[in-house]
């Protein structure tokens, strides 16, 4: 009340003294735009140190080597052919069939003989099945497919984060703006909520990020965790984020002491987080409620 009445008198100050008014604006402004000028200079400073720094520990070995296929004019997702990588010879149509080529040619490059990695098969196999799942639990609707195009980018963006520690926007946003889309046009949940799914999954790791780094001065994540926890809040909501979070840390505990365990390595080495969420974030989409649901009985003991 208090508050209240305090400022109804300053604006009625204010209204009856305009210069004073206009006195109080001007003094306030200059010291905000004495603030704004070490902002002005001090922040793109920061961000070229914090480049510099990231560009000399990733690009010290890297500048000494050739790009990879430099010698390659075009080199994107059509061109060039698909090619053995040990012998250079292009893969012929039957040779490219999934899984069954695998199968037919034993596993080896029908021309220099040399194994081909289980994974590419492995790959193909986990993206029909979990495709299936999805078609199966949804039905053919709008939803399902949906949902399969989120498959699709979750099984992309697992495997590029093992390999690279790198959840590319060129996927994650494009999910992201899929995920709104969707929610206006009444597939999935409403706009508002997906709206505030989508800030509320950005932020709660994001807030994780730079308190974890404030704290330790190390980056305990990637921003493109929180662009990929950003999509699951819009496809679901804000309130299926707490438990996205607590099954993505219990299945990345798991699994990545396991795999440092069996690698032999220091439980210090970075692991990507991406893949945990993005399985915790696809069990979700499907058993999300369920899951929910029985953990608030377990926990009220109903």
């Amino acid at each position: 009340m208090f508050e209240f009445s305090l400022l109804q008198n300053i604006t009625l100050i204010f209204t009856q003294s305009p210069l004073f008014f206009l006195f109080i604006v001007a003094l306030v402004s200059l010291s905000i735009g004495s603030f704004l000028n070490v902002v002005i200079y001090r922040l793109p400073v920061m961000m070229q140190n914090e480049w510099h720094h990231e560009c000399k520990l990733l690009l010290t070995d890297d500048l000494k080597k050739p790009y990879v296929n430099e010698d390659v004019k075009t080199f994107n997702l059509a061109t060039p052919a698909s090619t053995c990588p040990q012998c250079q010879s292009k893969i012929k149509a039957w040779q490219n069939i999934p899984v069954l080529s695998w199968i037919f040619l034993k596993g080896r490059c029908a021309s220099c003989d040399n194994p081909i990695s289980i994974r590419y098969p492995s790959i193909e196999l986990l993206t029909a099945i979990t495709s299936v799942v999805i078609a199966h639990y949804f039905g053919p609707t709008a939803i399902s497919f949906t949902y399969l195009v989120v498959t699709w980018c979750l099984v992309a963006l697992i495997f590029i984060d093992i390999d690279h520690m790198l959840l590319p926007d060129q996927i994650t946003l494009p999910l992201l703006w899929l995920a709104l889309l969707a929610s206006i046009l009444g597939i999935t949940i409403t706009p508002a909520q997906a709206i505030m799914g989508a800030m509320a999954g950005y932020l709660c790791f994001w807030s994780v990020y730079w308190v974890f780094k404030l704290v330790t001065g190390k980056e305990g994540m990637g921003y493109g965790d929180f662009k990929l926890m950003a999509v699951f809040g819009a496809l679901l909501g804000w309130q299926a984020l707490p438990m996205i979070i607590l099954l993505s840390s219990l299945v990345g505990a798991i699994i990545g002491i396991t795999l440092l365990s069996i690698q032999g390595k220091d439980k210090a080495t970075p692991i990507p987080f991406g893949p945990y969420i993005a399985i915790a974030g696809w069990i979700g989409l499907i058993w999300g409620e369920q899951i929910t649901t029985a953990y608030y009985q377990f926990a009220l003991g109903n």
